[in-house]
């Protein structure tokens, strides 16, 4: 097995009301499951490719809770990666090289049972994890938009997270609401749903404690 790193950050929106019940072993709001992430690397490496700076995200849908499969998955890539670094986000997000389940890209990719081609394009990714802010684009791909969950009453920005000290995606998040699509591949279209943010601590054998 290859080793490999990455640490950075995400920005994830899915369709489920803001507190997910999906992250609480519940079924998912609605039934089914949809879903556009975001993910940027500050450092990482695949092996002897460096992945420092690289940008990669992924829209995905199942028709029932994730668990129950039957998914479909569009991998989309960095367009600056060169051949070796493709190969790398691609084997990442897709579970290869890494201990079964050991990751949620790993997870979702296990229950997917269509896996698209990937998707090479500009992506840009900005996001503020305290500020609950974010604003993402894979050129002709997907978007995404994450702003705080307001206070009904007051207006006021309310600040809430989820602690999962032994979870497959993150230790702690900031949650707050999102705004996105993806246009080709998997096509959705999510409208003032649940979003977080969280940092990214990976290996191959999953995530770093």
């Amino acid at each position: 097995m290859t080793d490999w790193e990455l640490h950075g950050m995400e920005f994830g929106n899915c369709n489920c009301s803001y507190g997910c019940p999906c992250q609480f072993n519940a079924l998912p709001t609605h039934g089914h499951c949809q879903a556009i992430g975001f993910f940027t690397i500050a450092r990482g490496n695949f092996g002897a490719a460096k992945l420092d700076g690289l940008n990669m995200a992924i829209a995905v849908a199942w028709p029932g809770a994730v668990h129950e499969g039957r998914g479909v998955m569009q991998p989309i890539i960095d367009e600056r990666a060169d051949d070796a670094q493709r190969s790398a986000l691609l084997s990442i997000l897709t579970g290869e090289e890494t201990d079964p389940m050991a990751t949620f890209w790993a997870v979702y990719t296990a229950m997917c049972e269509t896996v698209r081609d990937p998707i090479y394009t500009a992506i840009s990714i900005d996001v503020d994890l305290k500020a609950r802010r974010a604003k993402c684009k894979a050129e002709g791909v997907a978007i995404g938009r994450g702003e705080p969950i307001l206070n009904p009453v007051t207006g006021d920005e309310h600040r809430v997270g989820i602690l999962l000290p032994n979870g497959f995606e993150y230790e702690r998040n900031e949650v707050g609401r999102g705004w996105s699509s993806s246009f080709t591949g998997v096509p959705l279209n999510l409208e003032d749903s649940y979003a977080h943010w969280c940092e990214l601590h990976f290996n191959q054998h999953g995530r770093i404690q």
